[in-house]
């Protein structure tokens, strides 16, 4: 049998010649990025998140690229027109224009150049056509010699990755504050029920359900300010001291300025750190961060877990509360419907704790005046920002909002506890309440009918000592 093949002439994708140290090396003649860029986009295929994944980074770069512009326009390094294309250029990306431009991969060799290139070629070539000239004519806005004038990578990069964070934090804040509201919200709910707190997954003493989710909520209480105080941290830059902190290559003046102009676009109160060679090389606000999110991700994981203790059953297990069934949960069991929302939060937050220990092992392998893997410290800490602010959202409004209690499950549960004997110790002594229990244990009977039983207390004094009001007294 013959089979016959029509074949289609390819299209030829037009190109442009750029130059570098290696040589030359054909560009897509419409990309706004340049020679670099497309070396490091073919050199590093690891994570498959280029830089656009993330736009508070793309931002990030756009606005230190800005500061530096304006700082060496102050001090006559660039003309008017050059700066004025600069500003219109990272004005553009600021907006959340040309973000596809930026391909490399988040995780490269080279501390970060592979990303600063790319943000220095692509703001070259809007540049370069606002003043009237085509992509890759670089003598008329060079991205070394006018984007990157008076910066380093290793300046401008963990300046960008430290605005970024901070943007990715703000939203991340807004939903822990929901979170908490919701919880707050439904203790408000369940402030009248009544139910049996636990230690040790055994009874212990009596409670309310408001209660526990008032503890919920305030268990999140903290973590904002905790949050909050890390991204002041991460206000300190390095901004102006280029490759290893003596600011070669910058005028004097250059680096405080340059600061100032980028806490004006940014609107965070970024300021110069005190030695621009050791914030070179050190990541301790990064590390700090990153354990503010691991402890926020253990508190959400330990509150997925009661969420679905709680839940548990339907008919076998603590079943005090009903979360919203969100899909079936079994493909051999009709019926069966599972925690889905808090185990995927669950999740997030291993996720969350184990990257600490990455950004943990990245920052230690500082080396004399750089570390070369802030590009792996970076990627974790923006990525967790965000699976954490999408969790939490997740959590909140398909999840926490739609709980209801099973108030008659709670009374159950209070009605045929041994634990309401602790409220008793005070009235009829330890051993006495020891003994009861012991009986109640083993005979199947209720606490206060062996204590009617024995006359150790009237049916008055039991009526006062275990009213919900008596045993849920915090104060």
């Amino acid at each position: 049998m013959n089979i016959e093949t029509a074949t289609e002439p390819q299209s030829q994708v037009q190109t442009r010649i750029e130059h570098d140290l290696l040589g030359d090396q054909a560009v897509p003649a419409d990309a706004l990025y340049g020679i670099q860029t497309q070396r490091a986009k073919k050199n590093f295929d690891i994570t498959g998140m280029p830089i656009s994944h993330f736009p508070e980074l793309v931002k990030g770069l756009a606005m230190v690229k800005a500061a530096a512009a304006r700082a060496n326009h102050s001090h006559g390094l660039l003309t008017d027109d050059k700066n004025n294309a600069i500003q219109a250029a990272c004005a553009e990306l600021i907006n959340g224009e040309h973000h596809e431009q930026f391909i490399v991969d988040l995780i490269q060799g080279g501390a970060g150049t592979s990303t600063n290139m790319n943000a220095n070629e692509v703001i070259a070539n809007i540049g370069l056509k606002k003043l009237g000239f085509e992509y890759g004519q670089y003598a008329n806005l060079h991205p070394n010699n006018d984007v990157n004038r008076s910066q380093s990578t290793n300046d401008v990069y963990p300046t960008s990755a430290r605005i970024a964070i901070v943007f990715a934090a703000q939203e991340l804040m807004v939903t822990i504050a929901n979170l908490k509201e919701s919880l707050a919200a439904k203790g408000q709910e369940f402030s009248e029920i009544l139910k049996m707190g636990r230690t040790q997954m055994q009874d212990a003493v009596p409670m309310t359900l408001g209660q526990e989710f008032d503890a919920f909520a305030a268990d999140l209480a903290a973590e904002n300010a905790s949050i909050n105080e890390a991204c002041m941290q991460l206000c300190e830059v390095n901004l102006g001291g280029t490759a290893i902190g003596t600011g070669i290559n910058a005028p004097a003046g250059y680096a405080c300025l340059a600061v100032s102009e980028l806490a004006d676009i940014s609107g965070l109160p970024v300021r110069l750190a005190p030695n621009l060679i050791a914030a070179s090389s050190d990541m301790g606000a990064f590390v700090t961060f990153s354990g503010t999110l691991k402890r926020l991700a253990v508190k959400l994981s330990k509150l997925s877990n009661d969420l679905r203790l709680l839940s548990s059953g339907p008919r076998t297990g603590i079943a005090e509360i009903n979360l919203p069934a969100m899909q079936p949960g079994s493909s051999i069991m009709p019926g069966k419907v599972n925690p889905v929302i808090p185990e995927a939060m669950n999740q997030t937050a291993f996720q969350v704790m184990g990257t600490d220990m990455t950004v943990t092992m990245a920052a230690e392998a500082a080396q004399l005046q750089l570390n070369a893997m802030e590009p792996l410290i970076i990627y974790n800490l923006l990525n967790n920002c965000r699976i954490l602010s999408k969790s939490i959202h997740m959590l909140d409004e398909l999840c926490i909002r739609g709980i209801t209690a099973n108030e008659e499950r709670c009374a159950f549960h209070v009605e045929n506890s041994i634990g309401i004997v602790t409220a008793l110790v005070p009235h009829i002594g330890y051993d006495n309440a020891s003994r009861i229990a012991g009986q109640a244990l083993l005979s199947g009977l209720g606490v206060a009918e062996l204590v009617r039983k024995e006359q150790l207390l009237t049916d008055e004094q039991l009526a006062e000592i275990l009213s919900p009001n008596a045993m849920i007294n915090c104060g």
